[in-house]
């Protein structure tokens, strides 16, 4: 996963955590506007969601966070 991509997820987690409690839920959508700006860097983040981790399509902020941080 691409450095900027990390760094946004880690910086969304962070935001979601801090104003909703540790038990909010993510989605990879999260981490991009509504509009498909750029379908490579969605495909990155669906393919590391979905194919690599086989995660649900909402998930713990405190875990996906835990997860990019480990790389």
């Amino acid at each position: 996963m691409r450095r900027s991509l990390r760094d946004k997820i880690i910086a969304v987690c962070d935001k979601k955590i801090q104003t909703k409690g540790e038990g909010v839920g993510i989605s990879f959508y999260a981490f991009f506007k509504n509009k498909n700006d750029d379908p490579e860097l969605l495909m990155e983040a669906a393919t590391w969601w979905i194919i690599t981790h086989k995660l649900d399509h909402f998930e713990k902020a405190v875990k996906i966070k835990e997860l990019v941080d480990k790389k």
